[in-house]
């Protein structure tokens, strides 16, 4: 026995008592290699686009930082330090422009002395947003009502104004610029979204008349493009009542805005409500719930959740469309640009470039940045999912 204890004894020295350290993955594998390998050159079709890609980067970008960046002129008070020089041959953006004409392109006509106003709208409107916008935010269930009620009353005294508080009244008209811009895409996106709700809803009711009724309009609003709605909402209303019952200009283009919007936002819905399963509102009603208990509590915070990412497409096309009311004369931030750089005080070959640059920049900043909080939010519910 002692010499089988011995040989097993020493048959275990050679026995490996730990776990081996787990060994690197291969070079070609892992790291910014590996990623490389696996995204950009697995195959030889994907090998020929990437060049192709990289090809037209260089193409494009290096110009574009020379003239946005490099070249650009960031000071001056004229035109004349906007064209070319023997000291500067080649002038690139004339951001000088910009900085100069920043507050006509923020408040259009706006009164100096009562542009705090529309500074504190800003601020109400941003808070706002943060607030609906930050999931664990404190007192969360009141930021509905902050954003869909007290912001709006409020920005409305403050824009308009209220002679009763010391508010001197400020005419739509003299409205203009970013201004505009974010009231109509503010006022699209806030009401596009509950009433489409109740037009998809009332598209698949049961009562005749009210699914006609929403057909009709659904179908009739999505088979013109939005500037016929604006012409009709903006010339052809007027013809049809007295003048003294005409809309404010720019009331009529968020009239039309928000139920162009609201026709593509209930087809969205729909689409959601038509992917719940049978079942869902089978349970609803088996445990006693009522129509509208089963759609808010049940139906339609699984639907919306499903369409979320062509809710925020919507938002993000509304958003860009806003600059088809310039075209019925309501003066917003890409009318603002068309009116500066027609300014004899900053004609310059690269005035008209500067401008559409800025307003690019600012389209795309907008507009990505809801693109990206969109994702956040549907992968922080498919977290909640899977867990």
């Amino acid at each position: 026995m002692s010499d089988i204890a011995t040989m097993t004894d020493a048959n275990l020295a050679f026995v490996q008592r730990a776990p081996i350290a787990p060994m690197r993955p291969p070079l070609t594998e892992a790291g910014a290699i590996g990623w490389l390998r696996k995204n950009l050159f697995s195959s030889l079709f994907n090998v020929v686009l990437t060049l192709l890609c990289a090809l037209l980067v260089v193409w494009i970008v290096p110009p574009m930082v020379k003239f946005l960046i490099v070249d650009a002129v960031w000071d001056g008070a004229t035109r004349i330090d906007c064209l070319p020089s023997p000291q500067r041959p080649e002038v690139g953006a004339c951001w000088a422009f910009v900085i100069e004409r920043l507050g006509f392109f923020t408040y259009g006509f706006y009164p100096f002395e009562e542009r705090w106003r529309v500074d504190l709208f800003f601020a109400l409107l941003a808070v706002g947003i943060v607030w609906l916008a930050w999931l664990n935010a404190p007192a969360r269930g009141l930021a509905a009502i902050n954003f869909f009620v007290v912001v709006p009353i409020l920005s409305y005294i403050l824009l308009l104004g209220w002679p009763a508080i010391g508010l001197p009244r400020v005419e739509t008209t003299q409205w203009g610029g970013v201004l505009v811009t974010i009231v109509v895409a503010w006022v699209g996106i806030v009401v596009s979204l509950p009433l489409g709700i109740l037009l998809a809803l009332g598209r698949r009711s049961r009562l005749p008349a009210v699914r006609l009724f929403s057909v009709i309009f659904i179908e009739f609003v999505r088979g013109v493009p939005l500037i016929t709605v604006l012409f009709m909402a903006s010339v052809m209303l007027p013809l049809f009542v007295p003048d003294t019952w005409s809309p404010d200009k720019l009331l009529r283009a968020l009239v039309g805005v928000a139920l162009f919007a609201s026709a593509y936002m209930a087809e969205v819905v729909r689409a959601g409500l038509q992917a719940m399963p049978k079942g869902q509102y089978e349970a609803a009603m088996a445990v006693g719930l009522s129509y509208w208990q089963m759609m808010r509590l049940i139906i339609l915070p699984q639907a919306l959740k499903i369409t979320i990412p062509n809710i925020v497409n919507s938002y993000v096309a509304l958003f860009k469309d806003t600059t088809l009311v310039f075209i019925v004369g309501i003066f917003d931030f890409l009318r603002a640009i068309e009116a500066a750089r027609i300014d004899p005080q900053w004609a310059t070959p690269v005035t008209s470039t500067t401008g559409y640059a800025f307003a690019a920049i600012f389209y795309f900043i907008c507009c990505y940045a809801m693109s990206r909080y969109a994702r956040y939010v549907e992968a922080r519910l498919a977290a909640g999912d899977r867990r």
